[in-house]
Parts: structure tokens; C-alpha cells; sequence
């Protein structure tokens, strides 16, 4: 810190070091730090080739729009351990794949739990709040894409349905004698799933923060001011939540962020360009601000998709021509055409 002082320009009075620029010069060595252990700490999934074939036990309401499902073995098998932060790759009766957090103990090998918010116009969370007990199902995995690392201290921020991944971590972090805290925040109590699982946890460490409670929504700096010093940030939200840590974190306690999102990431710097379609012979126009997948599912509505960031490859579909601007997982001859983007047109074996 001391070079860092000494590189920044005196003030107009002589004083010392310009306070707006050695602001500004700390925000910046925060925000280059942040991503250095961001990177640092994220893992690539790996593929899972395991099929799991499971029957629902138990279907629960937990929030409005949202239910939890109870999962089990059909045979009554131990079913695959898992580590907190890990999810599954569902294949709903109707052949649709969606990715859904495990939820509930991670010791338990005798079920797994998920929850699921139905989204207006989705088809796969809508197909899940009509599921019943006894319907059979199946899943790939559990993969983890977003591991807890085990720091000692710890900030776990859940936006709504967020909290899926989070919970297991937190029970890991306590169970570990951790000095970790919770904020849990959402619209209203009544739309925030398992707040009442959350409360009981340990009700000096953990922050239920409705909006409507407030009146107004949460901001990065509100949220981060419940860290440890020094602590790493487990967030789990919508884009906005995860934006407002992201600006906040360099003048926090914090020193480090690890985040997931249940929404596909933002288009920044998007392009129009086209996509033809060999095997149905449509062609697709995308615009600057909408995803090939987005575009390619108005004319084909059964085209496959699970976690619409890049990496879990259900989307992915052969390049027969054309040049890609790459942002997936996806290389040689296949396009991720949840993120991945192109100059001119490209053609695809759909």
C-alpha cells in the first residue's frame, strides 16, 4: 500500500497524497484484486456421464411460485455424494434437460432435494410445478460449477431463489465452526423460499432482508457492510444483486467474490448477425441485444438449452460454416449458441 500511496499525485495544498485519486487508485487495485480470486476460485465443471434415475417422494410448497422437490432413488439406493454448490442436470418427462441446485443435507445419500421458482413463460420450471409423487425422472450429475472453497471466514449472500446453492454452503461453513455470515434478501417474505430453515440456523449471524421491509431494494455496499474483514462472498442472485457486489466489494471488508446467477449474463457489446439453419431450412436473424438460442427458439421451440451461460453444453449444435466470437465452452466444430456469437452468418446443423 505504501507504493501505491507514493505513486499517487500530491494534493493542490501540499498536503499528501490527492485523496480523489488515491480513492480512485485503491478501487481499482480492489477491483483488479477481485478478479484475480475470482478466477483463482472458480472451477470448470466437469462432464458427468452418470445417469441417475430418480422418483419424486415429496412435493412441497416453499415460497410463492416456488416448490421443492424431495428426490429418491427408485431402488432405494444410496444415491452419488455431493459437495455444496453442486446441481443436477434434470430431464423432465417431456425430454426437457434443466439445471436445478441440490438444496438440502449433503451428508443425506438417501434423497436429494431441489427447488424450483416457476418463471412466466417457462416451460421447464412450469413443467416442474406439475410434477407428482411417484413420477420417475432422471439426472446427470451432481457437477459442481460452483464449488465453496472452505475459507474461514465467510459472507454467503442469497437473492430469492438464490439461496438454493447457499444453503448447503452455510450449513458447511457452521458445521465447520466458520465465522461466516448470511444475508438472505428477496422481494417480500412471502416470494423468499426457506426463510424459516434460514432464520433457525443461527439468528445472530443471519439477515432476512425483504425489500418490502425496507422500502427499497438492497445495494452492493448494504449488503457487503455484513462481512467478516477479510472474508471471501458467496453470492447466488439475480444480475442486479450480483452488479452491486461486484461495485462495492473494493470499498468493503471483503477481499474476494464468488458468484453464480440463475439468469443468462447480460449482452454488452452485442452484434447482429445471422444464423442459418441446415437441416430445417430456416434462416434467424439475431439482434444485437438477444442470443442465437433466444432467437433460434421462436422457430424451433423444442431446440435443447439447460443453463443458457456457456458451460453445461446441452445447446451446443455443429458449425457447418461460418465465423465464431466464441464466450462458451464449446470449441472445434460446435457453437454454444446460448452465448456464443458471430461476424456475418452462421450455419448449424438444426
Amino acid at each position: 500500500m505504501t507504493g501505491a500511496i507514493r505513486d499517487v499525485p500530491p494534493s493542490l495544498d501540499g498536503s499528501g497524497p490527492d485523496p480523489f485519486l488515491l480513492r480512485l487508485r485503491r478501487a481499482v487495485a480492489g477491483m483488479e484484486r477481485m478478479t484475480r480470486n475470482c478466477r483463482r476460485g472458480v472451477a470448470r465443471p466437469h462432464p458427468v456421464d452418470r445417469v441417475v434415475p430418480l422418483v419424486v417422494t415429496e412435493v412441497r410448497p416453499e415460497a410463492a411460485d416456488v416448490v421443492s422437490l424431495r428426490l429418491e432413488d427408485p431402488d432405494g439406493r444410496a444415491l452419488p455424494a455431493w459437495h455444496p454448490g453442486a446441481h443436477l442436470d434434470v430431464r423432465l418427462p417431456s425430454g426437457r434437460t434443466r439445471q436445478y441446485s441440490l438444496c438440502g443435507p449433503v451428508a443425506e445419500r438417501g434423497h436429494y432435494r431441489i427447488a424450483v421458482r416457476r418463471i412466466p413463460g417457462g416451460a421447464g420450471s412450469a413443467e416442474v410445478h406439475q410434477l407428482r409423487t411417484g413420477v420417475r425422472i432422471s439426472a446427470k450429475g451432481p457437477r459442481n460449477a460452483f464449488p465453496h472453497a472452505g475459507e474461514r471466514r465467510v459472507l454467503f449472500v442469497a437473492g430469492g431463489i438464490g439461496i438454493t446453492p447457499i444453503l448447503p454452503m452455510v450449513r458447511s461453513a457452521a458445521a465447520r465452526g466458520d465465522d461466516w455470515r448470511l444475508v438472505h434478501t428477496g422481494r417480500d417474505r412471502a416470494s423468499m423460499p426457506f426463510v424459516d430453515e434460514v432464520s433457525e440456523l443461527d439468528p445472530d449471524r443471519v439477515w432476512i432482508r425483504p425489500d418490502t421491509e425496507f422500502g427499497i431494494p438492497t445495494s452492493g455496499a448494504e449488503l457487503l457492510d455484513r462481512a467478516p474483514r477479510g472474508a471471501a462472498v458467496y453470492a447466488c442472485g439475480p444480475t442486479p444483486v450480483i452488479t452491486g457486489i461486484r461495485l462495492a466489494l473494493p470499498d468493503s471488508p471483503a477481499r474476494a467474490l464468488h458468484w453464480e446467477r440463475f439468469s443468462a449474463p447480460p449482452i454488452a457489446d452485442g452484434r447482429a448477425f445471422t444464423v442459418e439453419l441446415a437441416r430445417s431450412g430456416r434462416t434467424v436473424e439475431v439482434p444485437a441485444d438477444r442470443t442465437a438460442l433466444q432467437a433460434i427458439a421462436e422457430v424451433l421451440p423444442e431446440v435443447a438449452y439447460s443453463c443458457r451461460q456457456g458451460f453445461c453444453g446441452t445447446c451446443h449444435a455443429r458449425l457447418l460454416d461460418g465465423e465464431v466470437r466464441r464466450r462458451g465452452r464449446a470449441g472445434g466444430e460446435e457453437v454454444a449458441i446460448c452465448v456464443d456469437r458471430a461476424e456475418g452468418t452462421l450455419v448449424l446443423d438444426l
